[in-house]
């Protein structure tokens, strides 16, 4: 019983932890666009903001694998 009641703790720290990743996302990638439609763009800091988008998803990536079961085929 401890273990089930661990576990949908464990499950709801991550589901918070992946809706932070995603507004930090988004928030980055609003933040790139705005940096793409500035007449100068600074392209070293929207590869900068890319990259850590980039980072992002993966870990956005890890956090959903890790909350979908395994299937056995």
């Amino acid at each position: 019983m401890y273990e089930e009641a661990h576990e949908s703790d464990d499950k709801a720290s991550l589901i918070e932890a992946l809706a932070r990743l995603r507004q930090a996302h988004q928030d980055l990638d609003a933040a790139v666009v705005a940096l793409e439609l500035a007449p100068q763009p600074d392209q070293l800091r929207t590869a900068r903001l890319k990259k850590q988008k980039l980072i992002l998803r993966d870990q956005i990536a890890k956090l959903e694998n890790r909350l979908t079961p395994d299937l056995i085929a």
